[in-house]
């Protein structure tokens, strides 16, 4: 990949799950941004550029983004193409109405088998992470998510991790706090290395990818369950 601070609009390839003239549904790839300014290389600058090609628009392309995956976190990510469909999408992603799915590799052997994990947390001030926090103190929400092992590996567990919230950090961190943080995400205390060599901390990867999205058309009110596969540096663990 580029470097992202070097002012080319790299297009890398797109991995379509699914579309139609409202929604477009991609695979993100890790360490790509979701977002990010003009020049910069992003999920959504390489979905308009795919868009733009395919229908031969030679205007703008709107693209509405109503969730967001962190930068070392890969999976599926649902874009909406018309503001109507953008406003649908956002009400359902507001009000916890879209299921998601996350498979993670996590250090160490998880007990018991499956569960409910509820913590209070917040975001850091002045930092882009998150921290503990006590009920009723300033900035604190209960972060809760359902977990179930899916398989014991060497040295450490594949889990599938169902939130039931939206917080920020919320997956990466409540593992974490349980002693199983997951495989390369030294922000919250990973000691093991995880996915391609990268020298810059913004270009490394983590072993958490969004697997599932469950939602309903903006128009036909169809469920779509959409699974995204892990990447190919996922193999060599599972295995």
């Amino acid at each position: 990949m580029n470097d992202p601070q070097s002012g080319t609009d790299a297009r890398p390839p797109l991995h379509v799950l699914f579309e139609d003239h409202h929604l477009l549904i991609v695979n993100k790839p890790a360490p790509l941004l979701t977002q990010a300014p003009p020049g910069i290389p992003s999920l959504e600058a390489a979905a308009k550029a795919y868009i733009k090609d395919k229908c031969a628009k030679p205007a703008g392309v709107y693209l509405g983004v109503p969730h967001r995956l962190d930068r070392p976190v890969s999976g599926v990510v649902c874009f909406a193409r018309n503001t109507k469909a953008a406003q649908r999408g956002h009400a359902q992603f507001a009000e916890h109405r879209v299921r998601k799915v996350y498979w993670a590799l996590v250090e160490g052997t998880v007990m018991p088998a499956a569960g409910v994990w509820d913590d209070w947390m917040r975001k850091t001030p002045d930092a882009p992470s998150a921290e503990r926090a006590a009920e009723g103190e300033p900035g604190a929400k209960l972060a809760t998510l359902e977990y179930t092992v899916l398989r014991a590996l060497p040295d450490c567990t594949q889990v599938e991790l169902a939130p039931l919230t939206g917080r920020m950090h919320q997956l990466r961190v409540q593992s974490a706090w349980r002693g199983h943080p997951v495989l390369g995400d030294a922000q919250y205390g990973s000691a093991r290395g995880f996915g391609p060599v990268a020298d810059l901390p913004r270009d490394r990867v983590i072993a958490l990818h969004a697997r599932r999205l469950t939602l309903a058309h903006p128009f036909t009110k169809q469920e779509l369950v959409i699974e995204a596969p892990p990447p190919e540096y996922w193999e060599p663990l599972l295995k």
